[in-house]
């Protein structure tokens, strides 16, 4: 009877193991490896919705730049110059998407007297790295590209960061745990808090409803992929931030919920403006309402004194 009682346990243990391993692999495998679109699929998609001019960005003064990340890898990035002005603004795009999709943005900050650099962050478009992070290892990539800009346009310049989704997050963890040296920072749609968001995406989309699945992602992520969950929150960090941000998101967002900026808004001291638009899907925003995200970006400038610096 004990031996039976041994085996039966054996296996039980065994299979629970085996279920446990799968299941961590799969959902860290989802994370670190999240299925990318395709570059053309994003370059036609912008051309189509007619939020990229192919016959503007042939014109424009632009200088493709390869910049080595800290974390041992190249990162693409291209300097669009239309103006003579030593004042830049950083764009980073979301999970999924590359330097393309932030090109929309560019014309926006060029009205309001920017150049831009749009870069692909790691594993994402022409650049290196392995994995997807969610902000953990692209928030020192971003430190990167920030010094070289810096390097480039001078103490004196206005250099301003802004960030869609997973840019968002990646920005705000830069500015507080990194260094706080941009002279303003512009968060559309970040998550607050990753293990939050990750819940919230696993509760959508399979039927696990416990944390159990947090406690096996957090497990196989550290040995995989060197951090946990709980490392990649903005939340942790927006205090730390001095200079000024501009919070975005929009109502509708169901994949990030707005509750998340509204909460990093209350976090953040001194210097900030929160905006939610009404209508707008994730990272919606800017297509759907691109003339008032434009007044509100410049409101945000003007009310910061950015724009006569």
């Amino acid at each position: 009877m004990k031996k039976r009682v041994i085996v039966w346990t054996s296996i039980f243990t065994s299979a629970v193991t085996a279920i446990t391993t799968v299941f961590g692999f799969f959902v860290t495998n989802k994370l670190m490896y999240m299925k990318k679109k395709e570059n053309d699929f994003i370059l036609n998609r912008e051309i189509t919705s007619k939020r990229l001019d192919e016959a503007w960005f042939r014109a424009v003064n632009k200088t493709e730049q390869w910049i080595e990340s800290i974390n041992g890898y190249s990162l693409k990035a291209i300097f669009v110059e239309p103006l003579e002005t030593k004042n830049y603004v950083i764009i980073c795009h979301g999970v999924t998407e590359n330097k393309i999709n932030s090109l929309r943005f560019v014309r926006m900050f060029e009205r309001l007297g920017f150049n831009s650099v749009v870069y692909d962050h790691r594993r994402h478009g022409d650049s290196g790295g392995k994995t997807t992070s969610f902000g953990f290892y692209e928030k020192i990539d971003l430190q990167s590209i920030v010094e070289v800009v810096r390097e480039r346009v001078g103490d004196n310049a206005i250099i301003g960061i802004h960030g869609e989704s997973m840019g968002a997050a990646t920005m705000l963890l830069y500015a507080g745990s990194i260094k706080d040296d941009a002279d303003f920072y512009i968060s559309d749609c970040a998550f607050s808090n990753f293990e939050e968001q990750v819940t919230h995406i696993i509760k959508q989309t399979t039927p696990l409803r416990t944390g159990l699945a947090i406690r096996f992602a957090n497990l196989f992520l550290k040995m995989r992929d060197g951090y946990t969950l709980n490392l990649v929150s903005p939340i942790d960090v927006v205090d730390k931030i001095e200079k000024p941000v501009l919070f975005i998101h929009s109502l509708q967002d169901d994949f990030i919920l707005p509750k998340m900026t509204e909460e990093l808004f209350k976090q953040k001291k001194g210097a900030k403006t929160l905006k939610l638009f009404d209508i707008g899907l994730h990272a919606k925003s800017f297509n759907e309402n691109s003339e008032e995200y434009e007044q509100v970006v410049a409101d945000f400038l003007i009310e910061n004194k950015l724009l006569n610096k």
